[in-house]
């Protein structure tokens, strides 16, 4: 699943192993908020370093459109709509060159 911030493959990118990666990925967003109770929709409750690391990861949960459990999609929103991520995602859409890819 290439990061890909102005294009959508809904259900495309599946390739071997994907699917153990998403489901797992789902478990740690999904017990981190769930420890984080209340203190904000982040993983540990306020921006961390860890939702930084998590930022393209969302990306491309959205690019692909994989869905997520109401708590996990949750906590996708609010990174995807933190202003850095959003000035990511508006210097991705200004950038004028495209890298050409192989499908698989």
């Amino acid at each position: 699943m290439p990061m890909d911030m102005r294009n959508n493959y809904p259900g495309e990118g599946r390739g071997e192993g994907v699917e153990a990666d998403i489901a797992r990925i789902i478990e740690i967003w999904s017990e981190c908020l769930a420890n984080a109770g209340t203190e904000g929709p982040f993983l540990f409750g306020t921006f961390t370093i860890a939702d930084a690391m998590y930022a393209p990861v969302v990306s491309r949960f959205r690019t692909y459109g994989i869905a997520l459990p109401d708590d996990c999609q949750a906590y996708a929103d609010a990174v995807w709509n933190w202003p850095d991520m959003q000035a990511w995602v508006a210097a991705a859409e200004a950038e004028p060159w495209i890298i050409e890819t192989l499908k698989t």
